[in-house]
């Protein structure tokens, strides 16, 4: 904004407008926040009983249709459930609600593969280290398992892209830490496509692949974290090399990059 010439003389200067307007938040998502609160610091835990619909009118004097619009909110995240008789309870989401969301924001703000490959060698190789050394027979059995399924779909791409993210989220759950599970699904939903487009179009993808996660597992039985790490980087770094050798850019936006395959 302009100065007058009277301010500029008197050395005073006109307020700028830094500050936009003060919207009131919809009483919905006061209730929402409201009942959110209470959940996220412990106060309701994951299945306590929150009342009926009514109930919740009352306490917070609103009308019925603010309650039931600020439940929706909360239902779409995950942070309230319902019994059959339509009581409600506090719940835990689970990951799988907000990783879709993040996954189409890596894409509409156009993340390359270059960036996907980066993070995942980081995320990968922290799992596999701290599988190989918390690992259980049990866990070792889902692998084992997962890797005579996919013996058999060596020439069935989709199949195997399918398996090969399921041998990943098995070793995420064999590394006991739930952080490094919830940051790495996301991304896990974007590793289809490019999987699938290797297995389809390398004529040595799927071995090459078969002979990284028959080592990983050897060296999880082992509890051998270096072998664990060194294998996991050679099998994402090996990933990326598939890529290029297809032809494809990793320095593309993703969803160009399969639009175009």
């Amino acid at each position: 904004m302009a100065q007058t010439k009277e301010a500029r003389e008197a050395g005073t200067a006109e307020p700028s407008s830094v500050f936009a307007p003060i919207t009131p938040a919809p009483a919905y998502k006061l209730v929402a926040d409201a009942i959110e609160r209470q959940i996220v610091s412990g106060r309701v835990r994951a299945g306590d009983a929150l009342g009926t619909e009514a109930e919740l009118v009352r306490q917070f004097g609103v009308n019925r249709s603010t309650v039931r619009e600020g439940i929706r909110l909360l239902e779409q995240s995950g942070l309230i459930r319902r019994d059959s008789s339509r009581r409600l309870f506090a719940a835990v989401p689970h990951y799988d609600r907000f990783a879709g969301g993040i996954s189409r924001a890596f894409v509409l703000n156009e993340i390359t593969f270059r960036e996907l490959w980066e993070s995942t060698l980081a995320i990968e190789t922290a799992v596999a280290e701290l599988a190989a050394e918390r690992i259980t027979d049990a866990i070792l059995a889902e692998l084992e398992d997962n890797m005579r399924k996919s013996e058999k779909a060596m020439k069935k791409p989709s199949e195997l892209a399918l398996l090969d993210i399921e041998f990943h989220d098995i070793l995420a759950r064999a590394s006991g830490n739930r952080v490094l599970q919830f940051a790495r699904e996301p991304e896990n939903k974007l590793f289809f496509p490019t999987t699938e487009m290797l297995f389809r179009r390398n004529a040595h993808a799927a071995e090459r692949n078969k002979a990284a996660h028959v080592a990983i597992i050897e060296a999880l039985r082992a509890h051998d974290k270096a072998q664990a790490v060194l294998w996991m980087r050679r099998h994402i770094n090996d990933w990326k090399r598939g890529f290029e050798l297809i032809g494809k850019s990793i320095d593309q936006a993703i969803d160009r990059t399969y639009a175009e395959d």
